[in-house]
């Protein structure tokens, strides 16, 4: 099944998913802004980490946005936001607003990439009606 609704709908969240990185982990990292930094320190990592962390988080999110290596890049960022996971877990955040919210953006990118890639459908297929259902 691939339907024009699908395809957009998949564009739409991959957009979305893209100006959100873009917008609130990306450009504050990349533009060094002070907020990066300190974000960052709260979170026990070492001052100047956070330009290199948005460079590697630009790299995946092109990756991601380019159809030919987008599964390399929804790979490659699940890597990245499991490793923001891990960090908000050992700094003891709360668990639905901060550590699983690396989670929601995997599953929100996945979405979206599922919807618009019949590759990603057929390796993760979603069954309608139960297989033994078969008449």
């Amino acid at each position: 099944m691939n339907t024009p609704a699908m395809l957009w709908t998949g564009r739409i969240l991959t957009g979305l998913f893209a100006l959100f990185m873009l917008g609130a982990s990306v450009a504050p990292k990349l533009l060094q802004l002070p907020v990066a930094e300190e974000t960052m320190a709260q979170l026990g990592w070492p001052s100047g980490f956070a330009f290199t962390i948005g460079i590697i988080e630009l790299v995946c999110l092109a990756l991601y946005l380019i159809p030919r290596t987008s599964v390399l890049g929804a790979v490659l960022m699940m890597g990245l936001l499991g490793g923001a996971m891990a960090t908000q877990t050992r700094v003891g955040s709360p668990l639905f607003s901060h550590i699983l919210f690396s989670l929601y953006l995997g599953l929100f990118m996945w979405g979206g990439l599922w919807l618009r890639d019949p590759r990603v459908r057929a390796l993760f297929p979603i069954a309608l009606e139960p297989a033994d259902a078969v008449r």
